[in-house]
């Protein structure tokens, strides 16, 4: 199964001979979107517009709203079905998906199944993408998207919003998704670990090497993006005081060349940081204040990789 519309498996593209290596054994090549689920996507909205993020096509079925900035794509879901299930009746946004660009997804479906990952199953209307899905934490959703060139799946399921540049103008020049910060359950660092070494081949970076300004839990590297930039997951287990131990994806990273730039940018724009002892802005990174109630976003000093 590959997102593409739905076709008999004789009309079919064939799997690709090698679609993967050891050290990427799904082919990844990429983050596609990242999503959030919310009852509040207005209000969701004007955080992603000070972020620099605009909205530039709306799903053609669904109450979904695609945002951008330069090459970086975030999706806010309303649509009511999807925010009673990934809300669990909360407020406050929630990070639900992270779309993964793979080589050949129906490949990349059949690699992570074979190696102990649950499906999610889509439905998808007529004449709309069915994009494999895995569960992720907290009921997360991981997608496999391996139509991200010249044919999108944007061009598909999405309806251009009128008078908008569609490639989303860059607020913050060389931005770039740096990562997320997954919080998990007391003494579940290693079945995360193993779960993304496993079906994704990330990796552990060692313990003395740290990014930004919060450099807490175990951290970990996806392997082999595009033009060599990586895409870290921070993984978070609950302090000895703390009651809360609901795993969930907490926060996005946006890797940026010029840390202080960027927040004097986005101040300019109206977004706050955290500025107290221990957080606090630096040219290694910054944190957003919390947005409707657990928004946040950190800012990483990260120099983006050019290719050849």
């Amino acid at each position: 199964m590959s997102d593409l519309l739905h076709h008999p498996e004789h009309a079919r593209e064939p799997l690709q001979a090698s679609f993967s290596d050891e050290a990427n054994p799904i082919g990844l090549d990429g983050i596609e979107f990242i999503e959030y689920t919310t009852a509040q996507p207005q209000a969701l909205g004007q955080v992603l517009e000070m972020m620099g993020f605009f909205p530039v096509a709306r799903h053609r079925s669904r109450e979904v709203t695609l945002y951008r900035q330069g090459g970086l794509n975030i999706v806010v879901n309303a649509h009511p079905a999807d925010v009673a299930g990934s809300t669990h009746g909360a407020d406050r946004p929630s990070l639900s998906a992270i779309a993964l660009r793979v080589r050949d997804a129906r490949a990349a479906r059949a690699y992570v199944l074979a190696h102990g990952a649950w499906e999610v199953p889509t439905h998808p209307e007529a004449m709309e993408l069915n994009i494999p899905a895995l569960h992720g934490v907290g009921g997360s959703r991981i997608y496999l998207v391996d139509r991200y060139r010249d044919f999108s799946i944007y061009d598909v399921d999405f309806l251009p919003i009128p008078n908008v540049q569609p490639s989303g103008q860059a607020e913050l020049p060389g931005l770039r998704f740096f990562g997320v910060v997954q919080y998990i359950g007391a003494n579940r660092a290693y079945d995360w670990i193993e779960f993304y070494a496993t079906l994704l081949g990330a990796q552990l970076i060692p313990d003395e090497q740290r990014f930004g300004i919060m450099p807490a839990g175990k951290l970990m590297q996806l392997p082999a993006l595009e033009a060599g930039n990586t895409f870290m997951l921070q993984l978070i287990e609950p302090s000895i005081e703390d009651s809360d131990s609901r795993e969930s994806l907490q926060r996005i990273g946006l890797g940026v060349p010029d840390v202080l730039d960027a927040v004097r940018r986005l101040r300019a724009r109206g977004v706050e940081f955290v500025e107290s002892p221990a957080a606090h802005t630096e040219q290694r990174g910054a944190l957003t204040k919390a947005y409707l109630g657990g928004v946040v976003f950190e800012l990483v000093h990260s120099q983006p990789k050019v290719t050849p």
